[in-house]
């Protein structure tokens, strides 16, 4: 986590209890694309001509797919973002009494003031959020604000706090020194006291050395944590959560400084008698063309050390907008299960732009959907596939089928345009000799847009926003086209698309890659169209489906 705010009062703490209705809900993007590529002359700018303004006009606000007229322009219809104020890293969620526990960082003081705390929420079924208030306020006990962490269920009271108990340990920093915190709960996660040893690890002398990641290794029989070291990974053990051991370290070269790691086992295709581990970590690609985002290594663990197979980082999404990812298993599956599939949450923001976005009530962007991420093969290669989670379809409306349709190289159609204010558009579509490109512009009311498509040449999905309504006014990062190789299945590509308020997010080629991308526009009307520059497309099977508004909590009408 880099805190890019630092010192200010903390905000006053709040009795556990839980809040109306939901800081935002959680949804899903999906793309899923057999296909191939993106050309350099498209990544170049080719990728978003121009664009008639839609004409025409959106349903009532009543209507459940419209946003409530209180809410502000740019806020999400359907992913989580705070009622107020600053929000970033997300933290990695646990299930206990029924209930999933999710925090983030948060800061009730920006622009102002500065630091973050760890503000609270709950759901049942990881779409729908029941608002907490903070957990953990900053600058409580001398040893600063509160960073990325992680918080885990004391089953069985190593760190004697009680059975059961809620531990975080977290990044604290005060004068420029990072140190780990211990904080413990006994009231299942509500509210958290400083121990009084803290700090349980003491900085021995390092810049950047922060947000650890701990889980019980069954195994070896005992706590592990993985921190962010500058260029490494350092890993430390401990029996209780309290008195931790440095056991090893994995390094890094080209990656810049990295942050929030994570590492967890996961079976290859499911097979149980193949189980991989994989080490994740927020990094920043510039050196590959990229940004910052989120990497990860498959390797082997054996209890104090990670080692990595010879296929080097992959990506685990290729937009711009997906960083300080974290991961989860559900506690009630069988440990096989839990060995197949994974869930996943992002910020979806970029620190190159972090706090430019057009939002008045809330700043620091939103979350990304709540993934599946699985661990597959691609030839000799172990790579993480994501997919939407399954509560998306709580969300969905009635789809609409659209036409079969032929559009020959140079020419463009409307499709539908969505009666909402997020929906979920899939396609499946081939180029006639093998050769080409489709795009899919999503058009806002002032005209602005961006692009999703598909280079069958390059084999590359990509996602443009150069030509959204704030696109002029943001750094390069923001404009640059970001693309991810998918492989087509007989010159075929299904791209499945969630578009909300503020977001695009792709999923590509079975879950083969993702791309998340904020993007703005002016609030109104939408419009899709479908564009063959070079060679003919043609589109097979295509639905349009409508997302339901996820409400938000009013910390006003809760009080």
């Amino acid at each position: 986590m880099t805190d890019q705010d630092a010192s200010a009062p903390a905000a006053p703490r709040r009795k556990p209890r839980r809040r109306t209705l939901v800081v935002s809900a959680i949804v899903v993007v999906a793309l899923m694309v057999a296909a191939t590529a993106v050309t350099l002359s498209v990544l170049g700018g080719n990728a978003t001509g121009p664009a008639p303004r839609p004409t025409e006009s959106a349903p009532a606000p009543s209507s459940p797919f419209q946003r409530p007229a209180d809410w502000s322009a740019n806020r999400p219809a359907v992913h989580m973002t705070p009622e107020t104020n600053w929000m970033n890293d997300p933290q990695k969620p646990f299930f206990l009494d029924g209930v999933w526990h999710y925090y983030y960082l948060y800061n009730a003081d920006h622009p102002d003031g500065n630091g973050t705390a760890w503000y609270h929420s709950t759901s049942t079924d990881l779409v729908h959020w029941e608002d907490q208030g903070v957990a953990i306020d900053k600058y409580t006990n001398g040893l600063g604000d509160i960073w990325t962490g992680t918080a885990v269920v004391d089953s069985d009271d190593t760190a004697g706090f009680g059975a059961g108990a809620v531990i975080a340990l977290v990044t604290q920093q005060v004068n420029g020194v990072q140190r780990q915190s211990l904080f413990a709960s006994t009231d299942g996660g509500y509210s958290f006291e400083s121990y009084e040893g803290n700090p349980v690890l003491d900085n021995p002398g390092v810049t950047d050395w922060r947000d650890p990641r701990v889980f019980w290794d069954e195994s070896a029989g005992h706590w592990v944590m993985a921190l962010a070291e500058h260029d490494r990974i350092g890993f430390y053990t401990s029996p209780n959560l309290r008195d931790w051991t440095y056991a090893s370290d994995f390094v890094t070269t080209g990656l810049g400084v990295l942050e929030c790691p994570d590492l967890f086992p996961m079976a290859v295709n499911g097979d149980p008698t193949d189980v991989r581990w994989v080490l994740l970590a927020g990094a920043n690609g510039t050196a590959e063309g990229m940004t910052t985002g989120t990497t990860y290594w498959v390797g082997d663990w054996d209890g104090t050390t990670f080692t990595a197979d010879g296929t080097g980082h992959q990506w685990l999404d290729h937009g711009a907008d997906y960083y300080a990812a974290v991961t989860w298993d559900d506690t009630r599956q069988s440990a096989q299960e839990r060995l197949t599939s994974r869930y996943s949450i992002a910020w979806m923001n970029n620190w190159a732009y972090a706090d430019r976005f057009p939002t008045s009530d809330w700043q620091g962007g939103s979350d990304s959907v709540v993934r599946s991420i699985r661990l597959g093969s691609d030839g000799d290669t172990a790579k993480l596939y994501s997919s939407p989670a399954d509560g998306l379809r709580t969300l969905e409306g009635e789809p609409e089928q659209i036409e079969p349709l032929r559009l020959d190289a140079g020419s463009t159609t409307d499709l539908p345009a969505p009666a909402s204010d997020a929906y979920r558009l899939t396609l499946d579509v081939g180029a006639a000799d093998g050769t080409g490109e489709v795009r899919v512009q999503v058009l806002n009311a002032d005209g602005g847009f961006a692009t999703v498509g598909y280079d069958f040449d390059n084999q590359l999905a990509f996602v443009a926003r150069d030509a959204d309504a704030i696109a002029a006014e943001m750094p390069a990062e923001y404009r640059a086209v970001r693309s991810a190789p998918v492989a087509s299945e007989d010159g075929r590509v299904r791209l499945d698309i969630v578009v909300d308020v503020a977001s695009i997010e792709v999923f590509a080629g079975d879950g083969e890659a993702s791309l998340t991308m904020a993007t703005y526009g002016a609030p109104g009307a939408r419009q899709l169209r479908l564009d063959a520059p070079r060679g003919t497309v043609e589109l097979t099977d295509a639905t349009l489906t409508p997302l339901r508004v996820a409400p938000v909590a009013r910390e006003s009408a809760a009080e």
